[in-house]
């Protein structure tokens, strides 16, 4: 057990996928592919998906999959952006910076955890959108359970003031921090950059700035006896960082792109490997539109009501 690694995450399946062009001004990880047409990356996205589904179901990951025939979302695929489960039963629901992507919020999406976990509370951050305050979710933040830490670089997409507001109310202590990549670009998701585990912590350093906020970070994230892997640029940008650990049957796995494990070094899977089995899932599709498998998993921190089926 874990308090880290959940054992059931959701999955939205898009059926019109494509990168959104809305949030390209401040994603630099976002590509394009012009050898595919709009119908071909809609139907290999939905293909891909799929996958991802079927490889954590094997690994014994529950997967509550939905589905989003809706072709004005492009990023919808990225569930874990517009909300959060946590232990206690309760529901974070986020503001979202682009317009575009306010939408992807879905209530049939909290009737289905209600449902079968039992949730004791929805909290609704979503009106700071008409203050121009945002707050990505666990996109802009990656949460520490252990040591109960919002870690969130400084972002259009990771205010302050609703970090403040988010870890009052769920019990987490903020730690901001300023972080750009090797080029000068801020990074726009926290999750692009580090990923924490059980037993380690995936992370781009280097990226953060301020040399004493970086000791400071790295000090937290080693207190409860975390292996720091360090992660050079080049593999932030091969999303080597936005991975997620999950409980599966035969225990704790860590999910990432096929591109991401590829770009590892063998020192690095031995320090994962001691504790987590690899799942590398192929996602290239998805990944043209700035974000990886972390992104595309909303983890379920709720417990499952004993009659549900």
């Amino acid at each position: 057990m874990s308090v880290q690694a959940p054992s059931a995450v959701v999955l939205i399946r898009p059926h019109r996928f494509a990168p959104n062009p809305s949030t390209a001004t401040d994603n630099a990880f976002q590509s394009v592919d012009t050898s595919r047409g709009h119908e071909t990356l809609a139907a290999d996205a939905y293909a891909e998906v799929t996958g991802v589904a079927e490889a954590l179901t094997r690994a014994g990951v529950t997967v509550q999959l939905f589905d989003d025939p809706n072709g004005s979302l492009p990023d919808s695929v990225f569930p874990n952006n517009w909300f959060s489960t946590h232990t206690g039963g309760r529901i974070a629901l986020y503001p979202m910076y682009s317009p575009s992507r306010r939408g992807e919020r879905r209530a049939d999406v909290v009737e289905l955890l209600k449902s079968r976990y039992r949730v004791q509370d929805v909290i609704d951050y979503s009106g700071l959108e008409y203050d121009n305050i945002f707050l990505e979710g666990t996109g802009a933040m990656v949460l520490d359970h252990t040591n109960r830490v919002a870690y969130a670089a400084r972002s259009r997409r990771a205010d302050p003031l609703a970090l403040e507001r988010f870890c009052a109310t769920f019990g987490y202590e903020p730690m901001m921090f300023d972080a750009a990549d090797a080029s000068g670009l801020p990074i726009y998701h926290t999750n692009v950059m580090m990923c924490i585990a059980t037993d380690f912590a995936l992370i781009g350093l280097d990226m953060i700035t301020s040399p004493a906020r970086r000791a400071e970070v790295a000090d937290r994230l080693t207190e409860p006896g975390r292996t720091i892997i360090p992660l050079t640029d080049a593999q932030i940008h091969d999303f080597a960082g936005n991975a997620i650990e999950l409980r599966g049957s035969a225990g704790r796995i860590l999910a990432l792109s096929r591109r991401a494990a590829d770009c590892l070094t063998d020192a690095q899977r031995a320090v994962i490997e001691q504790s987590c089995t690899i799942l590398a899932l192929d996602v290239p599709t998805i990944e043209l539109a700035g974000g990886s498998v972390r992104c595309m998993l909303a983890g379920i921190h709720l417990d499952r009501r004993p009659t549900a089926a």
